[in-house]
């Protein structure tokens, strides 16, 4: 697995380990999961404007006055706990 590494000032490199360790998790978790959270919002954002160069804006106005279909979901019951 390739390794990235990166320089942080001074005043900031303790408080990756200790928000790390407050949380329970390793260093390279605490940044693994808001770069994924990043990317995904980027390949996400690539993908949408991607589909909206090749689409017509005619065509999406059109879709977007047609009158939605209500979709009902079901309710999910929760148990109730029973007090001691």
């Amino acid at each position: 697995m390739p390794t990235l590494v990166t320089r942080l000032r001074d005043d900031k490199h303790e408080r990756p380990k200790l928000m790390a360790r407050a949380k329970g998790v390793s260093v390279n978790n605490l940044i693994h999961e808001p770069a994924t959270v990043a990317l995904t919002n980027f390949e996400a954002s690539v993908r949408f404007e991607t589909r909206a160069a090749r689409g017509s804006p005619s065509r999406a106005l059109r879709f977007l006055d047609k009158p939605t279909a209500r979709v009902e979901t079901p309710r999910v019951r929760t148990p109730v706990r029973k007090r001691n």
